[in-house]
């Protein structure tokens, strides 16, 4: 290489670099041992001896290297000379750690550290900004991506290797924006590089170099995912990841997501090395770890960011779709693809591209898009043969699974092998493998992981909340899942058998059945009561169209039932022809209209009117919101999410009946965790019953993995539903009388947030923030509703007397039902007689009900239980604490519910159900708690 004549200093830089790049760290330490003044003696290999002065060394290396960047001339033999000195500082700081004294020279200088940090930055700067075309087997794409991968981890050398320490140091830096951008972009470079080689490595096109063409492929991939994985070392570290949220480039302008795309379309194909197609599968996973980790960040929202912009949500849903192809063709084929080569891992693609999924699921700005894109995937998975779907998601014991390594990646290695291998004398070409350190989870972990995030698809794709999802979203999953039961999906998953000679409703039926009984036996460690109880309306509701609209071998007997929503009519609204652009290649998100969906509402509204009041779900469009945990602590207060109106084995419709029959024998022998073998999981069972089953449930799947738990909790994403508990909201509730406006007071968030965590779960500010807002909605809704029903359009005094929404204590990110409290105060539910006078709900803050007064109970899903008078709010019943237990004495004199539905505070004195109540006392007399108790106003 030519080199401008510079100063002696820069010369004698030149020549040690030359020489003494591939001696190692321990033989520098030889050298330094037996030297004098730390100058040392080296004999070349034209055997004369040069003299080094290795302090001097080490204080001008990394600026001659920064100042070799600045030359306009960036050709191989540049390169290669850079890879030299990255080589060489990489000894010196290896060798600092060996010697204390050289230590001291080289890594307690503030002004050598800073150079460092600087060459690393410049460095990265030029790479991602290389643009010049070259051929792709040629020694150029080798030589950018071993520097790419060679700087990102000489920054282990000389800071740290530990990572916390190494992001204090990176965010210290005045151009830590700039590092990002530069970062990402030379790994984009890279992986450009590895695309155009693996298209023309597939076309067989002529190697130039004296290199295999497999061996080049390798080697690319190898340095990419040893840069790829650097960055994901990063991007775990909270405070990195919280800076990067903050990168407009990186973030809101979509490049790291044009990098993530990027590595996604990288194809696989069957004729590849089972060495090639495990690399790329590892940086298919890692890059997917990458983007899980910046939208589990607390602080900022990164689809949030993302969808800010047209063109960025446009960008963020090619992504998506990108990663429910890949979802696709992993459930589509046989698990044995996972490990053919044990000695090649292929990373935690499907379960870390079931992790993303599951967020999209649960995100506004993707969730319909996703509904869209990835319905017929699941449906057709749902109508798998019985005994295939049994052994793929109704088990602990795959035949196979996915296994994860870490690359140990070696700079002096990496650098010898591409300068000892890229010269026109070398014939015969040695390989280099760097060692891969596994990372699996058990057998049983991985199975019951992967369920649990195939049952939140269900959940959250069903779960409708008025105040965040649109209004068309309402049942949109649904039906989207009744229009591809009638479609041809086998060509989806050509992996598996599907049961041509029975009827696709009772495939899925039975299907559904053992998902559910398996789902009971993952709680609490891989799902919780919500997920499965969202899984169980959905397939509840399912049922209900299949008895309505004769699908399958089931015709309706009932007259309501044959007058309500047909098949013809769903057939008519098909969602594909307006929805055709979701499909596209550039990603677009689908343009939903009004039209249609205000036909589906319609349509929707026709079938909740034609049901039977006995049926299974008489109110369609409200039960698929999202199910809020309002107990104290072990589910007593849910007893309204198993009685007859919550659970799918029961309809009033013939035709379901027969169904549910013929549904009871199903054998469930491939739930093997289940503790439920051989039983129909939607039984109608009192609350205790389920109390108790769920604890079994618990002790089962703790008992028979006892990993599982420390192992699941610790990778589990955490949800962003943080549940109040009626503490908690009694607190809150209060504190607002006194400070209604809180919200806007930052101090008093975190105050009230760190009171309110002491009594129960975690409260951030952001997230009682948002919780006020939510709260501040829904109570001017109600009152909208509220005023419409009673005619009080013009009465502004009857909305500032309104309290919270009835069975709305959610969570402080999670807005709750807000569509049932108006319902009560239309027609929908006349009051009888006795009552007819109180026509209106009024506040129901704490401790404004009195004794005497008429009031409205309410169910945890806000469902009328029934009608009543205030019996006793102060001092104690049965021993009970009232005001410490939040809870009112009512006679109930109109009930809504059964009479042999659970009470939530049960007892041997004053009775377990409504029936023993009214048997104890002569009237129907419960405890009940306060927060579901709304005093009726007199229409006087």
């Amino acid at each position: 290489m030519r080199i401008p004549k510079e100063e002696s200093s820069s010369s004698a830089a030149q020549a040690s670099v030359k020489e003494l790049q591939g001696v190692t760290a321990l033989d520098l330490n030889k050298l330094l041992r037996d030297s004098e003044n730390f100058t040392i003696q080296y004999l070349t290999e034209q055997g004369s001896t040069l003299k080094i002065d290795m302090e001097k060394l080490a204080g001008s290396l990394p600026l001659h290297l920064c100042t070799l960047l600045m030359s306009p001339v960036r050709n191989e033999a540049m390169f290669r000379y850079l890879l030299r000195g990255i080589r060489l500082l990489h000894s010196l700081c290896d060798l600092a750690s060996r010697n204390s004294k050289f230590e001291q020279i080289l890594l307690d200088d503030v002004k050598t550290m800073e150079q460092l940090t600087d060459l690393v930055f410049y460095m990265l700067i030029v790479l991602g900004g290389y643009r010049k075309e070259c051929h792709a087997f040629s020694d150029m794409p080798l030589l950018h991506s071993t520097l790419v991968a060679c700087n990102l981890h000489l920054l282990t050398g000389f800071i740290s290797t530990q990572w916390q320490d190494i992001v204090h140091v990176l965010l210290a830096h005045p151009k830590i924006d700039i590092f990002m951008d530069a970062a990402f972009g030379s790994v984009r470079m890279v992986v450009s590089f590895l695309e155009n080689t693996l298209g023309a490595y597939q076309e067989d096109v002529s190697v130039e170099s004296n290199l295999t063409a497999e061996q080049i492929v390798y080697y690319l991939c190898q340095q990419c995912e040893a840069s790829l994985q650097f960055l994901q070392s990063l991007c775990q570290q909270k405070l990195f990841k919280e800076r990067l949220l903050k990168n407009k480039e990186l973030c809101e302008k979509g490049s790291i997501l044009f990098l993530a795309r990027s590595i996604l379309k990288l194809h696989i194909q069957p004729s590849f090395p089972s060495r090639v197609m495990a690399a790329i599968s590892r940086l298919k996973a890692k890059i997917l770890s990458i983007l899980l980790s910046l939208c589990e960040a607390e602080s900022i929202s990164y689809l949030d960011e993302v969808a800010s912009s047209a063109r960025s949500l446009d960008l963020a849903k090619s992504v998506a779709l990108e990663v429910f192809d890949l979802l696709k063709k992993a459930f589509g084929r046989d698990t044995g693809h996972l490990t053919a080569d044990r000695s090649h891992p292929m990373g935690f693609v499907q379960l870390n591209a079931m992790r993303l999924a599951d967020i999209f699921s649960d995100d506004s700005n993707f969730r319909s898009y996703m509904i869209l894109c990835f319905t017929k995937v699941l449906t057709a998975i749902i109508s798998l043969s019985h005994g295939d779907f049994l052994s793929c998601w109704c088990s602990s014991n795959l035949s196979e699974m996915e296994e994860d390594a870490s690359l140990e990646y070696d700079i002096f290695a990496a650098v010898g092998w591409i300068l000892d291998n890229t010269t026109l004398d070398v014939r015969n070409a040695t390989n280099l493998e760097f060692n891969l350190v596994p990372n699996s989870m058990p057998k049983a972990s991985y199975a019951h992981h992967r369920t649990s995030l195939f049952v939140k698809f269900f959940a959250n794709l069903h779960c409708f909340v008025p105040n965040i999802c649109e209004e068309q979203e309402r049942n949109l999953f649904v039906l989207k899942v009744m229009e591809c039961l009638q479609m041809d999906l086998s060509n989806l998953l050509p992996g598996f058998s599907f049961a041509s000679d029975a009827p696709k409703a009772a495939i899925a039926s039975k299907n559904l059945r053992s998902l559910l009984s398996h789902a009971e036996s993952l709680i609490p460690n891989f799902l919780n009561v919500e997920d499965v109880q969202l899984l169980r309306v959905f397939f509840g509701e399912l049922q209900s169209l299949f008895a309505s609209t004769g699908f399958g071998e089931n015709q309706v007997q009932d007259s309501k039932f044959e007058e309500s929503l047909s098949w013809d009519k769903i057939s008519k609204f098909n969602i594909n022809e307006h929805y055709q652009e979701a499909q596209s290649a550039g990603g677009g998100a689908p343009s939903l209209t009004g039209k249609e969906h205000a036909d589906l509402n319609k349509k929707g509204s026709n079938f909740k009117e034609g049901m039977s009041e006995n049926s299974a779900f008489p109110d369609m469009d409200q039960h698929n919101t999202r199910v809020e945990e309002t107990s104290q602590g072990k589910g007593l207060n849910r007893q309204n999410q198993v009685d007859d109106k919550g659970i799918p084995g029961k309809s009033g419709s013939g035709g379901a009946r027969d169904m549910d029959k013929d549904a009871q024998n199903v054998e469930t022998s491939g739930s093997d965790t289940s503790s439920a073998k051989g039983k129909n999981v939607v039984d109608h069972m009192d609350i205790g019953e389920l109390s108790k089953s769920n604890e079994r449930l618990k002790r089962t799947a703790v008992e028979e993995n006892p990993e599982d738990e420390k192992i699941e909790l610790s990778q589990r994403r955490k949800r962003k539903r943080t549940i109040m508990n009626d503490k908690q909201v009694m607190l809150i509730e209060r504190a607002l009388k006194d400070e209604p406006d809180m919200q806007r007071n930052a101090v008093s968030l975190q105050s009230w947030a760190e009171k309110l965590s002491v009594h129960g779960s975690e409260v951030t500010s952001s997230q009682l923030k948002n919780w006020l807002n939510n709260r501040k909605a829904r109570l001017a809704r109600t009152a909208r509703d509220v005023r419409a029903a009673g005619g009080d359009v013009d009465n502004p005094v009857l909305e500032k007397q309104r309290g919270p929404v009835p069975g709305s204590y959610d969570s402080p990110e999670s807005p709750g039902d807000v569509s049932l409290a108006a319902r009560i105060a239309s027609g929908d539910n006349k009051p009888e007689p006795s009552l007819a006078r109180f026509v209106d709900i009024g506040s129901p803050e704490f401790g404004r009900c009195n004794a005497g007064q008429y009031v409205v109970l309410m169910g945890v899903r806000g469902d009328e239980i029934g009608r009543g008078k205030v019996f006793q709010v102060h001092g104690k019943w049965y021993g009970k604490s009232l005001e410490e237990s939040a809870t009112c004495v009512v006679d109930i004199s109109e009930l809504k519910a059964d009479k042999g539905m659970r009470l939530p505070y049960p007892s041997e004195a004053s009775g377990t159900t409504f029936a023993e109540a009214e048997t104890k006392f002569g009237v129907m007399r419960v405890l009940w708690g306060s927060n579901r108790v709304f005093p009726l106003r007199s229409e006087i």
